[in-house]
């Protein structure tokens, strides 16, 4: 039965034609021959920019939460409340800043990798 099916001209000939379209289809030609199709690069430079833009802003924001905690250790009078919460605010910004440097190490470290 397969066999006639082969043997088979119309059935060949779509077959032919099925193979043709499939392998000259511009959908085809992109995914087979593109390495990187563009809305992948424009997402990846989007991506970059971003983490730019955090990096930029990271060290700024955390000078001035250390700055605030200082300044609030400083002008507690004495109050324990007051200067626990400031050590804790300064604690707890160096360990966020921290995390965003080494992540950036990382990151920056499998992108290296990868190229």
């Amino acid at each position: 039965m397969f066999k006639k099916l082969i043997l088979n001209k119309k059935f060949l000939a779509i077959l032919l034609f099925t193979i043709l379209f499939v392998f000259t289809s511009n959908v085809s030609k992109a995914a087979l021959f593109d390495s990187t199709p563009e809305i992948v690069n424009t997402l990846n430079s989007a991506f970059e920019t971003i983490q730019e833009w955090l990096l930029k802003l990271a060290t700024p924001a955390a000078a001035v939460a250390i700055c605030v905690g200082i300044f609030m250790q400083k002008f507690s009078f004495g109050d324990e409340e007051r200067i626990r919460t400031a050590k804790k605010m300064m604690r707890g910004t160096l360990f966020c800043y921290g995390f965003i440097l080494v992540l950036n190490l990382i990151l920056s470290a499998i992108q290296s990798l990868l190229t």
